[in-house]
């Protein structure tokens, strides 16, 4: 089944778009939950935003999108990589009952406290290096509306996204205006046409993408889409790039998650239970521990005793 991005360019190079189709990739997220419809389709827009922006990452690393929400809704996750791995999940209020057609401002932003944070993360930080955090408040009452609110205000780069999801399938197409610099031999006029015709250019894309609606997305493959959207213009294809579902879980990240409760909590909990058993939240992968597990948690590494720290003498 088809898990692929498609990258394309406007002939004259100030709009660049992409469009993302998930099936498979998107059934296997699901696959450990089960949320209801209206949480599937949230995170299922929100995980092809973040594969269609990771696309561009000018490093080796992850951007992990995040809507932290005030109603049924507490958490949204989704990380992707510049190898368009991707894993996605999200967390809801206890004993929640969510109507089918209940609203992203109903479920996420219902006090008006909802957020929305991207990361960027690189693999290779050198010392001292810190990931990028951007947090704003959510504006906008769709999945689109928010990421392209944050676009504009934070990183200067207009953007428009159409996304749709279901329980089956997921599509997205983004459209990114492209800073237009001038030529350094142009003069004062040249460039004021050609900032004029990337104007004109980027207009005319919108209005061509406004023509989409979330049932003919939904319903339609990539190609067919590109066709009839874009039929008239003189497009640059790339290659199709394969989107995959990959966890970075492991072992050794759980116990550092139990090392950060404390001691005091992690010994009375496994006391009382036998052992801990936590589930990936994203994947689902299990993972035990128990009571000698958790004791070696708190067991500081040995020190090497060298000439320089040895005061026997």
């Amino acid at each position: 089944m088809t898990n692929t991005l498609q990258k394309f360019m406007f002939d004259d190079a100030t709009v660049r778009g992409e469009l993302i189709e998930l099936n498979s990739s998107w059934q296997e997220v699901l696959t450990h939950h089960d949320y209801p419809l209206p949480v599937q389709t949230l995170l299922g827009e929100l995980t092809c935003a973040a594969a269609l922006l990771s696309a561009n990452l000018k490093f080796d690393g992850s951007m992990i999108m995040q809507i932290h929400g005030d109603g049924a809704i507490k958490l949204l996750v989704v990380e992707c990589n510049s190898n368009l791995q991707i894993r996605a999940m999200a967390k809801l209020a206890d004993n929640v009952v969510i109507a089918d057609d209940a609203t992203l401002a109903e479920l996420i932003n219902a006090q008006g406290n909802g957020r929305f944070v991207i990361t960027l993360d690189p693999n290779n930080k050198v010392p001292g290096q810190q990931a990028y955090q951007g947090i704003v408040p959510l504006e906008g009452d769709t999945i689109a509306a928010i990421i392209e609110s944050y676009m504009k205000q934070s990183e200067q780069l207009d953007t428009k996204l159409w996304l749709a999801s279901n329980d089956e399938l997921c599509r997205g197409m983004l459209l990114q205006r492209l800073p237009y610099h001038g030529g350094s031999g142009e003069r004062e006029e040249e460039q004021s046409q050609q900032a004029e015709n990337a104007e004109q250019a980027w207009l005319r894309a919108c209005i061509l993408g406004s023509t989409l609606k979330y049932d003919e997305l939904i319903t339609t493959d990539i190609a067919t889409l590109l066709h009839r959207l874009f039929w008239e213009e003189s497009l640059r294809l790339f290659d199709p790039q394969p989107i995959t579902v990959h966890c970075t879980c492991s072992r050794e990240k759980v116990g550092n998650m139990l090392k950060m409760l404390g001691k005091q909590e992690v010994t009375e909990a496994v006391t009382s239970l036998g052992k801990l058993d936590i589930n990936c939240d994203f994947c689902g992968k299990p993972y035990s521990f128990d009571a000698v597990d958790c004791a070696q948690l708190f067991i500081a590494p040995e020190v090497a005793i060298t000439p320089n720290n040895d005061h026997t003498h």
